[in-house]
This record gives structure tokens, sequence and C-alpha cells, in this order.
């Protein structure tokens, strides 16, 4: 299969829904987040060299370079996520005939679940990162598109959540009980974190309608 991010919207979608369980979640995951940097990008654009926001200038430039950072990484996770639960199916498929062969299999899918768990970590991180952006966008951008501001934060949001169903769905596949316990703390973390900063970001859009 060709790369995901290089097939037009339509054919992508008709991958996503057909019955290959691959790309599926974490991949919608880390679309929704590059489709949240894109919308900032897209107000930081409209915002440069823009007369009445000459004050906000360098906040904005700064703000464009960084979701552009974001959007890169979310776009590149789309298809590490699809990569990531073909690892775990090559590993699933692997001889179990003699105790060596169970053995190697069994390591190798650790080390799978672990990679598909660790993808869509990333992706949440991120997509926690990409809504300090879309804070200071929503605060110092274009007024006149304070709604996609919005739209970014809770795009990005989506992809927090979605992508921690895809990390929670591995963890109940992997032994390491430390590695699990912690990863489980972060997670926590970061859906809480992702829930008040799109309040905030929403009250900020809502005082400029």
């Amino acid at each position: 299969m060709s790369k995901l991010v290089n097939m037009n919207l339509k054919l992508f979608l008709n991958e996503l829904a057909s019955s290959s369980p691959a790309p599926g979640g974490g991949s919608t995951a880390a679309l929704a987040g590059a489709l949240g940097a894109a919308l900032s990008s897209m107000v930081c654009n409209l915002t440069i060299d823009k007369q009445g926001y000459e004050a906000v200038q360098h906040d904005i430039h700064e703000m464009r370079t960084q979701s552009e950072q974001l959007r890169k990484q979310l776009t590149e996770l789309i298809d590490k996520d699809t990569e990531a639960f073909n690892e775990v199916m090559k590993a699933l498929k692997m001889p179990k005939e003699t105790d060596e062969q169970k053995e190697k299999r069994r390591t190798a899918m650790q080390t799978a679940f672990k990679h598909a768990a660790d993808v869509p970590l990333t992706t949440a991180r991120t997509c926690v990162q990409l809504m300090d952006i879309a804070r200071v966008v929503a605060e110092k951008g274009n007024k006149n598109s304070i709604s996609d501001a919005a739209v970014s934060a809770l795009m990005a949001q989506a992809g927090v959540q979605a992508a921690i169903l895809n990390v929670r769905i591995n963890l109940g596949s992997i032994k390491d009980t430390t590695y699990t316990q912690h990863i489980s703390t972060e997670i926590q973390t970061l859906l809480q974190t992702a829930m008040e900063k799109t309040s905030d970001i929403l009250g900020i859009v809502e005082q400029s309608l």
C-alpha cells in the first residue's frame, strides 16, 4: 500500500472505510491533529502583514513556524501509526511450533505492542503542544478567523482523545507493568491537560464572537 499521506482524500477515506483494520483510529487521530495544525497556520497567515496586527507580528510568525513543525510531525504519524499496527500483525503471524519460536514470537509481540502504544502517545503529546499554539492564535490572530482557531483546538483535542484510546488498547497486551503504569499515568495527565486547554481557548473565542 502506498503511503497514506500521498493519497488523495477520496482514496484515503476509502482505505479507512475498508475491511482492513489499518489505517484506523490512530492514523485518524494524527490526521485530526494535522488538520488542527494547518488551521492554526492558516490563521497566522491571515494575520501576517495585516493592518491592525503590527504589534503581534513577531509572536504570530513564531506560532506559524511552530504549527508548521507540528503539522509535519503529525502528518508523518499518520503513516507511522499504521506501520506500527502492521508490525503487531507481523509478530502475531510468526511461527510458534517450538519453544524457541514461541519465545521469539513473544518477544517480538511485546516489542511491537510497545511501539504501537508509543506512536499514538507521541500523537497525543504533539496535539497537546498544538493547543498552546492555538491559544496564542486565538488571542492574537486575525479576529475574522478566530472561529478557525477554535476549530484548531477542537481538532487537537479530538486527536488527543483518539490517540489515547489507541494507547490504552495496546497497553492491555503489554506485560511490562512498570511501563504500563507509567504510560497510564501520563495519558491521564495528557487528557486532563487537553480538556483544560480546550476550555480555555473556547472561552477566549466566545468572547470575540
